[in-house]
């Protein structure tokens, strides 16, 4: 994957923050979340009803997928950084490769993160990721 660039400093440094978290969970430590995921983050999953509330229950939904799959391959593609002072949202298109059950699947989606800057860092505070619809 090449280097991505953006207009502001704020942008790639949103940008150096996704990426070293999607790191963490799709070919490093999950546990390394705690780095980058807010203490009141939530999430919405297209595999579970009820949101995500608080870094220990998002680490572990991550940590749990990370756990159950051998992921080969991870992207994020056409990401789009806007900031709005000490705010900040992502979007981007992903492509995941991963086994799992013992089937392989490859799947694309979308990914919609809400970053804010405390004490001069990038935390995620909110995520909603789901699949290509049908």
């Amino acid at each position: 994957m090449g280097i991505t660039r953006f207009e502001s400093d704020d942008q790639q440094q949103v940008w150096e923050t996704l990426r070293a978290l999607n790191d963490a969970w799709t070919c490093g430590n999950p546990d390394d979340l705690a780095d980058y995921f807010h203490p009141n983050m939530v999430a919405i999953t297209p595999v579970a009803r009820e949101r995500l509330e608080g870094a220990a229950a998002c680490i572990a939904g991550w940590k749990g997928f990370a756990e159950a799959a051998e992921i080969h391959r991870w992207r994020e593609k056409d990401v789009k950084i806007q900031i709005y002072g000490d705010a900040a949202v992502a979007s981007y298109e992903f492509e995941i490769a991963f086994a799992m059950g013992g089937k392989e699947v490859e799947l694309g989606g979308r990914d919609l993160f809400f970053f804010v800057r405390k004490n001069g860092r990038w935390w995620a505070v909110a995520d909603q990721y789901s699949p290509y619809p049908g």
